[in-house]
């Protein structure tokens, strides 16, 4: 279940330069900062800890336009057009986009607030995660990223709040899945113990 990527928002904003170069920032995490979203009746909470990109891959980390492997990508790690900065906050990135057309649009698009969100793409390490169940509320702390799978800008309503976070809704309705499961097994161990006893 926690091999496949995960997508969060971010801000991303262009930068103002006199070289006439397209560059853009933002961060695309921060860190100890909780992202509380209601879904009906169920409230869920997940943070990004310190420490949670310790050990992440980030040796090829593209920056893609509405996470379309089918668009030509923006910037690269690989090619340092994209760069990754840890910080005291967070992840910071910073991109020279490369002078096509598709990214002289895209740029202009950023400039003009047209475009003025991204989401990343990762996956969580195994045990990577920590999740609380509360009558009224469930927190996930993400303590350990594998891999930043990549950095997209996108302009459309599709990776809203409720789109972004399914697939941590779906890590939480498997994780209280395998909660009640743990729960019998123990509650049967213990009828089992005290068969014994009697």
């Amino acid at each position: 279940m926690k091999n496949k990527a995960e997508r969060r928002l971010i801000e991303v904003r262009a930068v103002k330069n006199d070289d006439g170069k397209m560059l853009v920032e933002g961060y695309a995490i921060t860190y100890e900062t909780p992202a509380t979203h209601q879904i009906g009746s169920r409230k869920f909470t997940e943070t990004i800890k310190r420490g949670a990109l310790d050990k992440t891959d980030m040796k090829d980390v593209p920056l893609r336009y509405n996470h379309n492997d089918n668009v030509m990508i923006m910037a690269r790690t690989r090619n340092k057009s994209l760069r990754l900065i840890k910080d005291e906050k967070g992840l910071k990135i910073e991109a020279e986009l490369l002078d096509t057309q598709s990214n002289r649009d895209l740029y202009k698009g950023i400039q003009e607030g047209l475009i003025d969100k991204m989401s990343f793409a990762f996956r969580v390490a195994d045990q990577g995660d920590t999740w609380i169940f509360g009558e009224k509320e469930t927190t996930r702390e993400v303590n350990d990223i594998e891999r930043l799978c990549d950095v997209s800008v996108v302009d459309t309503p599709f990776y809203d709040s409720t789109s972004i976070y399914a697939r941590s809704l779906e890590l939480l309705d498997s994780e209280e899945r395998r909660l009640e499961s743990l729960r019998e097994i123990t509650l049967i161990k213990e009828r089992i113990i005290m068969k014994g006893k009697v």
